[in-house]
């Protein structure tokens, strides 16, 4: 049995593309990295033989479509440069296959074309003897193969000879010529391929997926991925499964007696919470009470703004007693304000975890999922991203926090998308009408990890915050938004001049 430890694998200098390929690319093989222009391939390309030069392995790029000095143009626009361990080898076509007088069928056949350019490869690699090897682009061999068995037998006899040699290979395939063709997939040793979509708003979104690595596990389905200057970075797809630690499950308090009552003693930590209620009702001002009482507590904590300009979040806050800006300034907060039009889910998911896991926040503020939900192609993915992200948090220890407004002020009310079931606490706000005011009722709807009040209460948002009334027992229908005396007592909230109208 062979007890030889396996050859280190040759990583791509990609951030994040490792993780899904379980630690880079098998070295001595041949993989294809496909996808339309634009969509990436030579920033990665570059990036692989970047990574290799830092690791003192010889690099060759072999172009057969762009120009040396339009590859060194692309590069140094991600400020990188291509010298030292790094070769670029461009094949031209015959100068007489640019003179119109004599492009003559019999002399300058396909055979001979394709024949030339294999030799003129060849004769590079044993040249320069490089580690690792881009050939861009397949498109040009394939053109001069003509036909599927002498492009198949062609790719054949690249990959054994690149094997004998041992060098790692990326071969580039802009698919801009019978896409179908799926000659290389099945000849290579592992498939990459890149898409790129437009939205209909918003900036490009771009993603890839692993088709096929033999002999190794690999981190499936789609992981979004952007290009800026300096390369691509990849967000592998979370999976909650993967992230585990160990926390005492105590019960947290918002630092107001009667909201705490209303959710049965507090929340348990590491568990999430719905905010739920039409436009107005406070949802980002109950958010923010917790995030509050977290820094009070001497916690870390996070929030992403997707719906509110954070100058404007600030100054309705103070008003109400809560110096956000402050808690910011003194490094308790961070806050990120995020462009749903700009943003891919892959990125924020990312972002969440990437700042849980060095700040180690341990409350998190998400306002809002309607926000959230505009960075996502449709519904049933907003649901499983929101599931991995919520199972993630848990697991941390961190409460999550997220808000949804829902369609409609008054009566029969409807959300966006239906996420109530994935959190584990549910707190319903609403808008009811009574003595000629309109006024605002919160209830519990649920609440996966205890007892909790099934009263409800009305609040009112003024100078001092969030201010609690007793529970509403003199009312039915407060929740249909047109409540009927069924007592002779108004257990109602005196109103002062200080009311504050805040989503």
């Amino acid at each position: 049995m062979n007890t030889a430890a396996p050859a280190t694998k040759a990583r791509t200098g990609v951030s994040g593309l490792d993780t899904v390929l379980a630690g880079g690319l098998s070295p001595g093989h041949v993989f294809l990295l496909e996808g339309n222009p634009g969509a990436g391939k030579t920033t990665i390309a570059l990036q692989f033989l970047i990574e290799g030069a830092r690791l003192g392995e010889q690099g060759l790029y072999i172009t057969l479509s762009e120009t040396e000095s339009e590859l060194r143009a692309g590069a140094a626009s991600h400020g990188m440069v291509i010298d030292g361990n790094i070769e670029v080898f461009e094949v031209v076509p015959p100068e007489s296959l640019l003179d119109a007088d004599q492009q003559q069928s019999l002399l300058y056949s396909s055979d001979l074309e394709l024949g030339e350019t294999t030799k003129e490869i060849f004769a590079a690699f044993e040249r320069i003897k490089p580690r690792r090897v881009v050939l861009d682009s397949l498109s040009e061999i394939r053109l001069l193969a003509q036909s599927s068995l002498r492009y198949r037998r062609q790719i054949l006899a690249l990959k054994h000879y690149f094997a004998r040699q041992g060098a790692t290979v990326l071969l580039l395939d802009d698919l801009t010529s019978e896409v179908l063709d799926k000659t290389v997939h099945s000849v290579v040793h592992g498939v990459i391929h890149l898409e790129e979509m437009a939205p209909s708003y918003g900036s490009e979104r771009r993603r890839l997926r692993v088709i096929k690595y033999r002999g190794q596990a690999f981190r499936g389905g789609y992981h979004d991925f952007i290009i800026q200057t300096g390369g691509v970075i990849v967000f592998p797809r979370l999976v909650a499964a993967e992230h585990r630690s160990s926390y005492a499950r105590d019960q947290i308090s918002c630092n107001i007696a009667e909201l705490d009552l209303l959710l049965g003693g507090g929340l348990e930590r590491g568990s999430s919470t719905l905010i739920l209620g039409p436009a107005g009702t406070g949802k980002s001002t109950f958010s923010f009470q917790f995030l509050v009482a977290a820094v009070a507590r001497g916690e870390k904590v996070a929030a992403f703004i997707f719906d509110e300009e954070l100058g404007l979040l600030f100054t309705r806050l103070k008003a109400l007693g809560m110096d956000l800006e402050a808690m910011r300034n003194a490094g308790h907060i961070h806050i990120e304000q995020l462009d749903a039009a700009e943003l891919s889910p892959g990125e924020f998911a990312h972002r969440v975890r990437n700042c849980v896991d060095k700040s180690d926040a341990k409350t998190v503020i998400i306002d809002s999922i309607n926000g959230y939900q505009a960075s996502m192609p449709d519904e049933n993915s907003l649901i499983l991203h929101m599931h991995e992200l919520l199972q993630y948090l848990n697991r941390q220890g961190a409460n999550t926090f997220l808000t949804v407004a829902q369609h409609g002020l008054v009566g029969d009310m409807k959300a966006p998308v239906d996420v109530t079931y994935l959190a584990d606490t549910v707190i319903l706000l609403r808008y009811f009408e009574a003595a000629g005011k309109v006024r605002r009722a919160v209830s519990v709807i649920k609440k996966r990890t205890g007892f909790h009040e099934d009263t409800i209460r009305e609040y009112r948002i003024d100078a001092s915050g969030l201010r609690f009334g007793d529970p509403l027992v003199g009312f039915q229908g407060v929740l249909r938004g047109v409540p009927e005396f069924v007592t002779t007592s108004t257990p109602l909230l005196a109103t002062d001049s200080g009311d504050s109208g805040n989503s």
